[in-house]
């Protein structure tokens, strides 16, 4: 990275649903390809990439960006999910790996809606000490992530238009009650390039891998939008039939997962939904 850090930037507001979590140790690279959905060994130090971790099911508990800092530190920037359990939960993986996994209450993350100074696609710049910065950006226009050691000041508008941008770029933003119920592919998480079927083993790969390669993905992400605001576990009906639902909300912007070819128009509640087609870009 960078040996000049990036200023805080004008603009800046806080993403408190994003929290962080570090991996550092010899085998913090080693413990992160083997728990992880996406080649982590494939990173250089400065970059990072879309990831998860999936239940031996494959099922995805949750979605996060993965920093290589250098060949002994990962960041995970994970949005939605409780930092603090999803860190004791790869903890219970250890065992005699040299790796110490720290939810960390001491780093903020925020975001701004404006072209990073420095960072630039998968390419980190900054340092630990004076704060990260990330290429957020998508279709829709540039974003920047910083993620530092003192808060941004809050801005609720800004926080919800931010949301809404994740899910018109198909990124879903998975609560809890949606953790643990979609694989890689229904989520269509191949549009990131957040996951691998051409890496060694890790909890969930041969179910991501034999729906890749036996073609059985018959699911996927929907971006939709109504005249009221949606949420997650809303049904989506076609005539009365259900077909899938809302797995992210953004107000009256949703993702839901749905057959990938099911017939129009769709309702929520009775209610007339608008297909939409998901924006490019924010595949890293």
């Amino acid at each position: 990275m960078s040996d000049k850090p990036p200023p805080a930037s004008t603009g800046s507001f806080a993403l408190p649903d994003h929290g962080v979590i570090s991996l550092t140790g010899r085998d913090a690279v080693g413990f992160a390809q083997a728990q992880t959905m996406n080649d982590v060994a494939g990173l250089t130090d400065g970059q990072w990439q879309w990831n998860g971790w999936l239940t031996p099911k494959g099922r995805v508990i949750a979605l996060f960006a993965v920093l290589r800092l250098d060949a002994q530190s990962l960041w995970l920037i994970v949005p939605d999910a409780d930092v603090r359990a999803l860190a004791a939960g790869l903890q219970r993986f250890v065992f005699r790996s040299k790796v110490v996994i720290a939810a960390r209450d001491d780093l903020y993350v925020s975001g701004r809606f404006g072209a990073p100074v420095a960072a630039s696609g998968a390419r980190l710049a900054g340092d630990v000490e004076h704060g990260v910065e990330m290429d957020f950006g998508g279709a829709s226009g540039p974003r920047s992530v910083r993620i530092e050691g003192a808060p941004a000041p809050t801005d609720a508008e800004s926080l919800a238009r931010w949301r809404a941008f994740d899910l018109q770029h198909g990124l879903p933003r998975l609560e809890a009650s949606q953790s643990e119920r979609w694989t890689p592919q229904q989520l269509s998480l191949e549009r990131l390039r957040a996951f691998s079927v051409k890496k060694g083993c890790y909890p969930g790969q041969e179910i991501v891998a034999r729906t890749h390669f036996l073609g059985q993905a018959k699911r996927g992400l929907a971006l939709l939008r109504a005249e009221q605001p949606l949420a997650p576990g809303d049904a989506v009906a076609h005539e009365g039939v259900e077909l899938g639902n809302v797995i992210s909300a953004a107000d009256a912007i949703a993702l839901a997962v749905l057959p990938l070819e099911h017939p129009q128009p769709l309702q929520v509640h009775g209610l007339s939904l608008q297909h939409e087609a998901l924006q490019e870009g924010l595949a890293r």
